[in-house]
C-alpha cells in the first residue's frame, strides 16, 4: 500500500506543476468531462486550427476582409443573412491544416446585449470603479454624459496588465463559436483592446486556453472604440465559462471592452435556469429578417391570403428610389368610411433599428391569420378601424445595417437616410412657431392652437429635407389619422410629446402638451402590457431606469429634439403620435425574434384599440351635409382638432364629462356636454350647425350683387303686404 500512496502523491505533484506552468494536462481534462465524454473533448482539442493569430471580422462588406499573416484567409461570419437560404448555410471559418475551410455552426449571441445574460453572470479580474464594472461590458451599451457615472460605457480593468480578464458564466454547457468586441462608449475617452486570448472552463477553477498547436491563440481585436469586431474560433468549443484575457490595448488608453459571446446551448432538458427564462410562441409566423425584396414579397403573400381586408400601396420613394410600401388592413380597404378612425404604425425611420420593422411584418401576418380563423377581437378591430402599417421608412439605411449583420452593425450604421439626415427629427419645427404666437398673445384670436401651418421655406426644393420625410408629410396630410405609433429601438420605453423643451438652453426639461393626461394614458397602455417595460426587477438597457416611471417618459424630459415626428403630428394634424422603443438591442439576432414578438404582441394590439377611446361624431348642417374643417374645442384643453372632409371627427379623451364646442365658418356655434366611459368604444357626440346671421346677410348681399336692400324699400314692401 505504501507504493500506491507514493504514486498518488507523485501524481498530485505532477498535476500541480502542470497547472502552475500554464499548460493543460491530461488530468485537467477531467473538469471538462462532467457532462462530456473524454473522447468528445479530446476531439475538440485536436481539431484546433494551426494559425497562431486569428484575424477578426469587422463591420464591413463581405469582400473587404483582409488576410492574416501566413497567407491564410481571414475568418468571416454573418450573424444575420439577407436571405433565408443563406441563413441555413454554415458560416465559413479559417482554413484547417489541409487548407480546407471547415464548416461551423452559425450560433446566435448569448444575450449580453439583449440582457438575457444578467449582471450576476458577468465577472472580471478588477474594475476601475463600479460604473465600469463587468455588468457594463455589454455590446453596444451606451455610457452616461459624464465620466465616473454609475452607468458608464463598458468594462474597464482596474489595472493595465496582461493578467486582467472578463468572464461570462453561461450557467449551462455551451458550444462557443466566437466573440464580438468593442471599446468603451465615451465622449471623452478612447479605450479599447487590440488583442486578446480566450480561455474556457467548466468549473471556473481550471482553464483551457485556445491554442495554435503548442502556442496560445491570440485574436486581433479593435482598432477604434465603436466598430464591433467578430472573431470566430477555429472550431466550436464546449464549456460553461468563457474568459477574455486582453493582451494589448490602445497605447493612449486603458483596458476597456464591450462584449458579446456567440454560442449554441448544448442539450440539457434538466436545466432549470433555461426553462425559467425560456419564452416561446405558438404563432406560426415568418420569424426572420427580411430584405427589401423579401419584405415586398411577404406583404404580397399577406395580401393574397386576405384580399378582402388588405391593400398594398406606397407613399413615395427613398433617396435611392426604393418605394415606401404600406399595407392597409380594413373591412373596406381603399376607402375612408364615415365614422371609422384611421390608425397607423410606422417603423424603420432609423434604418438600423430593425426590430420595429420585423414586428410590423409579424403583425400584418398575425392579423390576417387571426381574422381568417375568426378571432373576435381581431375581427372587431379590423371591422371598426382603418389600420395602416408602414414597416420601413428608411430602406436605404436598413440595407447598410443588414449588410454588416445584427452583431456587427454597431450603434449607428444605417441610422440616417442616404443623404445623411435623421428622418425622425427632420420635420418642421412647429413648436417654436406656436410658442412664439403664444408669447405674442395671438392665440386663439389671430393664431390657432392646432393645425399649425408649415413654413414656406420648408416646402422649398432646396430645403434640407429628406425625400422620405416629404413623403411622410404628404401622407399625414392626406389621411385623417387619429392615433399613431412609430416603433424604434435601443431602449425599452414609450415617449410622448413634446420632444422639444421650451427653454432653448435646457437639455432635459418636462414639456407637456395640452393633452398630457391623454398622452400619459396612451403611453401607459403600451408599456404596461409589454412583458418587460414596467418590470420592476429588469435591468436598465443603458443609463436610464424608465421602469420607475412606468416605462413611459415625456420626450423632452429624456432629451430635447426639434422637429420630431411626434410633435409635428400633434401640431399640424389631428393625430396623436408616440414613440415606442421596443427593445434594448436595435438589431436583435434572428433567433430573438419569437421572444421579441411575444414581448410586444399584446402591446401592439392594446395600443391600436385606444383609437376608440374618447368621443366621435359627425358635424352636419341642417340639410344633413357633413361640414369639413369644423373646429372641435374641449373646454379646459388648449388644443383643438378639425373634422375630416365628410364632417366626421374623433377626439381622444380620458374618461369623464367634457363640454365640447364646435365652430365652422358660416355657421353658428354649438356646444354640448359629452361623456366618456371607461370601456373601450368612443362615445357618439354629433352636432348640427345652422347658418349664422352674418352668413345669411352675406348670401343676400351676394344675391343682389353686394347691394344692400334699403330700409325704405323694406317698409314699402311691408305696407303693400299689410294692405
Amino acid at each position: 500500500m505504501m507504493w500506491l500512496r507514493t504514486l498518488l502523491l507523485l501524481g498530485l505533484v505532477g498535476r500541480l506543476l502542470d497547472e502552475c506552468s500554464g499548460h493543460s494536462s491530461e488530468d485537467e481534462d477531467y473538469y471538462m468531462q462532467e457532462l462530456l465524454s473524454r473522447e468528445h473533448y479530446q476531439r475538440v482539442l485536436e481539431d484546433r486550427a494551426t494559425d497562431g493569430r486569428q484575424t477578426p471580422t469587422r463591420a464591413k462588406p463581405r469582400s473587404s476582409a483582409s488576410k492574416p499573416a501566413g497567407g491564410s484567409d481571414s475568418a468571416s461570419a454573418r450573424s444575420v443573412s439577407k436571405k433565408s437560404e443563406k441563413n441555413k448555410k454554415a458560416v465559413k471559418g479559417v482554413r484547417d491544416a489541409d487548407g480546407v475551410f471547415p464548416e461551423r455552426d452559425d450560433c446566435p449571441p448569448l444575450g449580453l446585449e439583449t440582457l438575457k445574460i444578467d449582471d450576476f453572470q458577468l465577472h472580471a479580474s478588477s474594475m476601475r470603479h463600479y460604473g465600469l464594472g463587468p455588468h457594463r461590458g455589454r455590446l453596444n451599451i451606451q455610457g452616461g454624459l459624464y465620466e465616473d457615472d454609475l452607468y458608464d460605457g463598458g468594462w474597464c480593468a482596474g489595472r493595465n496588465d496582461p493578467l486582467q480578464w472578463f468572464e461570462v458564466d453561461a450557467r449551462r454547457l455551451m458550444k462557443f463559436t466566437g466573440v464580438v468586441t468593442q471599446g468603451r462608449s465615451s465622449l471623452w475617452s478612447s479605450d479599447w483592446v487590440s488583442s486578446y486570448k480566450v480561455l474556457l472552463s467548466n468549473d471556473s477553477h481550471s482553464w483551457v486556453t485556445l491554442k495554435n498547436g503548442s502556442r496560445d491563440l491570440i485574436f486581433s481585436a479593435n482598432r477604434e472604440k465603436e466598430i464591433p469586431v467578430l472573431n470566430l474560433f477555429p472550431k466550436p468549443m464546449v464549456a460553461r465559462y468563457i474568459r477574455i484575457n486582453p493582451r494589448s490595448w490602445y497605447s493612449s488608453g486603458s483596458i476597456c471592452m464591450r462584449v458579446e459571446i456567440m454560442g449554441c446551448p448544448m442539450p440539457d432538458p434538466n436545466n432549470y435556469y433555461r426553462r425559467r427564462n425560456e419564452v416561446t410562441t405558438t404563432d406560426n409566423l415568418d420569424f426572420r429578417h427580411h430584405s427589401y425584396k423579401e419584405m415586398r414579397q411577404l406583404m404580397k403573400v399577406v395580401n393574397e391570403m386576405c384580399p378582402n381586408i388588405t391593400r398594398i400601396y406606397n407613399i413615395g420613394k427613398s433617396y435611392n428610389g426604393q418605394k415606401l410600401y404600406a399595407i392597409e388592413i380594413s373591412d373596406n380597404p381603399g376607402e375612408h368610411e364615415l365614422g371609422e378612425p384611421e390608425f397607423r404604425y410606422t417603423a424603420g425611420s432609423h434604418g438600423n433599428e430593425v426590430l420595429g420593422r420585423e414586428l410590423l411584418l409579424l403583425l400584418m401576418q398575425f392579423m390576417c391569420q387571426e381574422y381568417l380563423s375568426g378571432n373576435t377581437r381581431i375581427r372587431r378591430l379590423v371591422d371598426e378601424t382603418r389600420i395602416h402599417l408602414l414597416p420601413s421608412i428608411n430602406p436605404d439605411g436598413y440595407e447598410k445595417a443588414s449588410e454588416a449583420g445584427s452583431e456587427l452593425s454597431g450603434w449607428s450604421l444605417g441610422r440616417w437616410s442616404q443623404d445623411g439626415l435623421d428622418i425622425h427629427h427632420n420635420f418642421p419645427d412647429l413648436n417654436s412657431v406656436l410658442w412664439e404666437a403664444e408669447a405674442q398673445k395671438w392665440v386663439p384670436r389671430k393664431f390657432h392652437n392646432h393645425h399649425v401651418p408649415i413654413p414656406d421655406w420648408y416646402r422649398s426644393t432646396n430645403a434640407t429635407v429628406a425625400v422620405e420625410t416629404r413623403a411622410l408629410v404628404s401622407w399625414m396630410e392626406k389621411i385623417p389619422f387619429v392615433l399613431g405609433g412609430n416603433l424604434q429601438g435601443g431602449e425599452l420605453v414609450v415617449t410622448f410629446p413634446f420632444d422639444r423643451t421650451r427653454s432653448v438652453t435646457a437639455l432635459r426639461e418636462a414639456t407637456p402638451t395640452a393633452d398630457d393626461h391623454v398622452f400619459r394614458w396612451l403611453a401607459f397602455s403600451y408599456a404596461s402590457t409589454h412583458r418587460l417595460m414596467t418590470h420592476a426587477s429588469r435591468r436598465v438597457c443603458h443609463t436610464d431606469d424608465f421602469a420607475k416611471e412606468d416605462g413611459t417618459i415625456n420626450g423632452a424630459s429624456w432629451h430635447t429634439a426639434a422637429g420630431s415626428m411626434n410633435d409635428f403630428s400633434y401640431l399640424h394634424t389631428n393625430c396623436f403620435e408616440l414613440s415606442m422603443y421596443v427593445g434594448c438591442d436595435k438589431f436583435p439576432h434572428e433567433t430573438e425574434l419569437p421572444e421579441e414578438w411575444e414581448n410586444n404582441r399584446e402591446s401592439l394590439l392594446v395600443f391600436m384599440e385606444q383609437v376608440h377611446r374618447g368621443i366621435k361624431g359627425v358635424v352636419r348642417d341642417v340639410q344633413g351635409k357633413g361640414i369639413a374643417n369644423a373646429i372641435i374645442a374641449v373646454d379646459g384643453i388648449n388644443h383643438d382638432i378639425r373634422t375630416a372632409s365628410d364632417g366626421d371627427y374623433w377626439r381622444l379623451l380620458n374618461p369623464g364629462e367634457y363640454r365640447v364646442t364646435v365652430r365652422a365658418e358660416g355657421f353658428s356655434v354649438s356646444s354640448k356636454v359629452c361623456a366618456v366611459g371607461y370601456d373601450i368604444g368612443a362615445s357618439s357626440c354629433d352636432f348640427v350647425l345652422g347658418r349664422s346671421n352674418l352668413s345669411r346677410i352675406r348670401e343676400i348681399m351676394q344675391k343682389f350683387n353686394k347691394q344692400p336692400i334699403s330700409m325704405r324699400q323694406r317698409l314699402r314692401q311691408r305696407r303693400l303686404l299689410d294692405t
